[in-house]
């Protein structure tokens, strides 16, 4: 099923946790070592630099009370802005589908926090695959027949990573960032732009590679990871190309943002030139599950008719998928 796209929306805390903050952490790192690997200069959190600073978050339990944002404040207003880029109205929606790495509460689900919040009336319900999560919702909704949908269906995505990030450790505080997108989905209304070829793969033999304990902090087995997120990230870009070959159309590629050297590595393999690939890692990190869709959302008034843009994720469980936003009719 072909899925139109209304609007997307997009929010990032305030609170901005620069490299020369790492430094002065004494955690071991520097703004030259956090480029060089990364390629990551500054991220966002819903916790403060005094709260950092002072316990380097060495409690996940306390950070869910000091923070300024939960993970519902953060979807509430990507969805918000998702609504008004399509413009339409909370009472317009007849279905909230919502994921993330790790919600607040056990349950409800997130959809039901966020519905309230909006004060929707509609059905609810997660589809969680970590920073996957959003391919996944897209994934799903194609999946589903047409007429068994509403008019348009509220798609969220949201992350308050920062807070299972301990900051002394080098490797992981340097990466992540908090976050939320929403995209505003129709089955059959016409929009700026279609969501086609989706595909959600796993490998569930990798499922202990990247885990973030209910109270506890994120971990990964960095290289494997790394090596993995290159390769299939490369693999669903390429099949994307493959569908695309003979197309006019000028294609862009958005990928997950953990990692700019990851990305830059994937964009040379697959012969992606440096203004046709877009990203928001460098300023905002690794966000998990609103990572890509954050992306589109900072380009939503860029994107041009007749632009085809390439979106291929990966994450924990393993996951990888994709799809392509197609903006403007068939050439």
């Amino acid at each position: 099923m072909t899925l139109h796209l209304h609007g997307l929306g997009h929010f990032h805390p305030e609170v901005e946790i620069t490299n020369r903050f790492l430094e002065e952490l004494d955690i071991g790192t520097t703004d030259a070592w956090i480029v060089e690997r990364v390629g990551i200069h500054s991220r966002r959190t819903a916790l403060s630099l005094d709260y950092l600073r002072e316990t380097k978050n060495q409690d996940p339990r306390a950070a869910a009370e000091a923070a300024q944002y939960d993970t519902t404040d953060l979807g509430t207003r990507a969805a918000l802005r998702a609504l008004e880029a399509a413009g339409l109205d909370r009472s317009d929606i007849g279905l909230v589908v919502a994921g993330t790495c790790g919600s607040d509460l056990a349950t409800p689900a997130e959809a039901a926090l966020l519905a309230d919040r909006l004060e929707i009336s509609a059905p609810c319900f997660d589809v969680n695959s970590a920073c996957t999560s959003f391919a996944a919702q897209m994934q799903v909704l194609s999946m589903m027949r047409p007429e068994a949908l509403p008019d348009y269906v509220l798609v969220v995505v949201a992350d308050t990573m920062t807070r299972c990030v301990d900051y002394t450790d080098r490797e992981t505080a340097v990466l992540f960032g908090d976050a939320a997108a929403a995209a505003v989905i129709s089955p059959r209304h016409s929009g700026r732009a279609r969501i086609l070829a989706t595909e959600l793969r796993s490998d569930p033999a990798g499922s202990s590679k990247v885990t973030i304990p209910r109270f506890g902090f994120f971990a990964q087995e960095g290289r494997a990871v790394q090596m993995f997120a290159i390769k299939k990230t490369l693999e669903q870009v390429q099949r994307l190309q493959a569908e695309l070959e003979g197309s006019r159309r000028p294609s862009h590629f958005v990928g997950h943002q953990a990692n700019m050297r990851v990305l830059e590595s994937v964009c040379e393999r697959a012969g992606i030139l440096p203004e046709r690939h877009h990203s928001n890692v460098e300023w905002y990190g690794n966000t998990g599950s609103p990572s890509c869709a954050s992306v589109l959302s900072m380009q939503w008034e860029k994107w041009q008719p007749g632009d085809d843009v390439l979106v291929a994720v990966v994450g924990a469980g393993l996951t990888w998928g994709s799809f392509l936003v197609r903006f403007g009719e068939d050439s």
